[in-house]
């Protein structure tokens, strides 16, 4: 089986650079970055307020350097990183924040671990995700990596929210829900393990107890004639790895500071000696404790490095894939950004372009306005009214004028004619106002399809802008050029028409015809029946006209609009950023803030990942 040398070490430095890489872990929603700090094993540190955690901790580490007081004094996640030295070594710690400070003197260690906590969260009692990074060098250490979380408390004290409480549970079980997380449940011996916090949360998040390791405190500290065999034995709360009993520095211990290697001697000697633990004594103290989770970790980081290695290969390829999406850094040289922009107009075309043509949707609308919108249109045009009998009679009349037509009203036919013809301007003007918008739609909707556009606001508003300009040219000359089919159909009438309408004649008895002018009696030239007859004919060439236009109208619409519209969109818009300088051209590629931002994360992302890959992968491998 392959094993590795130095994987805690492997994974301090891959925690180190998330932390310079941004990557604290919990996702914020869809949009959320992929997290590599929650695949990686941790150990975190969880107990009540006054468990004794800090001892705990300081125990292991085997200095005094955590903050101490009253209230909730870690308020940040403390990353702690212990490196084994070589004996005779000098011991030192160093923070991520300030990488080039080596501190020999732990007690500006507790001091910079509060002030670095009050500059992200100022002087209040307010808490932050946002994890410290600690590295210790010492040879009195085993390698091991800790997280240190805010103790859990049940009360808000002055100066703090009501949330706080579920804001510091919210915070520890996002570290303790991960299935890569080791529980270091901590306790103290003097109070019932039926209430302990660390207990309760350990139990919701790992109900077996694969992942939990229970610490008892404060053994020292129980009531005479009493003592914690049955929670260290696991018949109060059995775990899958044994309880390990803590005895921590008294108060006056700390008071004196006395020395930390003294007091683990010290421990040893409580348990050695104590009738009531002395058969548990070579698995109690902190320093069994250390070694105990060093082992777990380091099999637990073995165990895991194949799906990690995995998750960051995946990973890699998904940001790259969307470090493409998003595009790549702009050139500062003016050639390079004429292209770009002109590469990005190009894009924008083809899409258009494949709605109008039927490779994208959209384009069928303008059909529609050919075959439903115009002839309906047409259908509704008000020519019973116009050609009403008693509106025919008034415009023949006032034709005649004073002398009455002898043969045929031809002036009353003209005009009723070319009045009915000034009808069908409506429904041509509203066919170029149809097809104008619904080229302005596809123009819309093609830059917001036009991935590479996102990028940059800017230019699509100018883009769109010079779009427009364009349609609303084309639309005022197939404006004009339908108009006039309109205007030549009233300038000249076909005369042959009507010399193929019915005449006014009677047939004789015999067959033969009369003529019918002057007509008899019965057939009074000036009767409703001759109106309707002239309404009727009238009417005919009308149809005759609906239908020609029917066919033209769609013709010039589609000659001035359509089909400029797909040559020649963007030649006056090229002609303009043609003569643009690099300044003027930088201002059209000036890119959305959160795209810009979002970039940037990726990249730091990517970083990480690729980073991490390489850590891997330069370890050595041994059978």
């Amino acid at each position: 089986m392959a094993t590795m040398e130095n994987v805690i070490v492997l994974v301090n430095r891959i925690q180190r650079a998330c932390t310079v890489l941004g990557d604290h872990g919990g996702g914020d929603g869809a949009a959320s970055l992929p997290t590599l700090w929650e695949a990686l094993p941790s150990v975190a540190v969880v107990g009540g307020q006054s468990s004794g955690k800090s001892s705990v901790l300081e125990s292991i580490v085997g200095r005094d350097f955590l903050p101490r007081g009253s209230g909730i004094v870690t308020r940040r996640p403390l990353v702690l990183q212990l490196h084994k030295t070589q004996d005779g070594a000098q011991e030192y710690a160093e923070f991520l924040h300030l990488p080039k400070r080596r501190f020999t003197d732990f007690s500006l260690v507790r001091k910079e671990i509060e002030d670095e906590t009050d500059r992200l969260t100022g002087k209040t009692k307010q808490i932050s995700p946002v994890p410290i990074h600690l590295s210790i060098y010492s040879p009195h250490v085993v390698n091991l990596t800790l997280i240190d979380l805010p103790g859990l408390t049940k009360v808000a004290i002055e100066g703090q929210p009501e949330s706080i409480v579920q804001d510091i549970e919210n915070m520890v079980r996002s570290y303790v829900d991960k299935p890569n997380c080791i529980i270091l449940a901590i306790s103290p011996a003097n109070q019932d393990i039926a209430t302990s916090d660390a207990i309760k949360l350990a139990r919701d998040v790992d109900p077996t107890g694969e992942r939990t390791f229970g610490v008892l405190t404060k053994l020292d500290l129980m009531d005479k004639g009493t003592n914690a065999l049955d929670v260290l034995e696991g018949r109060a709360y059995r775990l899958q790895h044994p309880w390990v009993g803590i005895v921590n520095r008294s108060q006056a211990d700390i008071n004196r500071n006395v020395d930390m290697i003294i007091a683990r001697r010290k421990e040893q000697e409580f348990f050695a000696s104590s009738p009531d633990y002395a058969h548990l004594a070579s698995r109690m103290g902190s320093e069994y404790l250390a070694k105990l989770l060093s082992q777990q970790l380091e099999a637990v980081i073995r165990a895991r490095i194949p799906s990690i290695t995995s998750l960051i290969n995946k990973t890699i390829d998904e940001l790259e894939s969307e470090m493409d999406h998003l595009g790549r850094p702009i050139a500062s040289d003016a050639g390079a950004q004429l292209y770009l922009i002109l590469e990005l107009c190009r894009a924008f075309d083809k899409i258009f372009k494949e709605h109008l043509d039927g490779g994208r949707p959209g384009g069928d609308r303008i059909y529609g306005v050919f075959d439903n919108q115009l002839p309906s249109a047409l259908q509704k045009l008000p020519f019973d009214r116009h050609l009403s009998v008693q509106n025919v009679k008034r415009v023949v009349s006032q034709a005649d004028g004073y002398q009455p037509h002898l043969i045929a009203p031809e002036q009353g036919y003209r005009r009723l004619i070319e009045s009915a013809l000034n009808y069908f301007r409506g429904p041509a003007e509203a066919s170029v106002d149809a097809v104008h918008f619904v080229l302005k739609e596809l123009v819309r909707i093609s830059i917001g399809e036009t991935q590479e556009l996102k990028r940059f606001p800017t230019l699509q508003a100018e883009l769109a802008a010079a779009c427009y300009e364009a349609l609303e040219r084309f639309r005022e000359d197939g404006r004009k050029t339908t108009l006039r089919l309109v205007d030549m159909e009233s300038a000249y009438l076909t005369v042959e028409f009507f010399r193929k309408l019915p005449q006014e004649i009677e047939k004789t008895g015999t067959g033969n015809p009369r003529a019918a002018n002057p007509p008899p009696p019965s057939d009074d030239r000036y009767t409703d029946a001759h109106f309707r007859r002239i309404a009727s004919n009238v009417s005919s060439y009308i149809g005759m006209v609906s239908e020609t236009l029917k066919t033209t109208i769609p013709k010039s619409v589609v000659h001035c609009q359509v089909r400029e519209a797909k040559r020649s969109l963007l030649n006056h818009f090229y002609t303009q950023v043609g003569s643009k300088d690099a300044k003027q051209l930088a201002v059209l590629l000036d890119e959305d803030p959160a795209l810009m931002e979002r970039r940037l994360q990726c990249f730091k992302r990517l970083e990480l990942y690729k980073s991490a890959r390489d850590e891997i992968d330069a370890v050595a491998w041994t059978r």
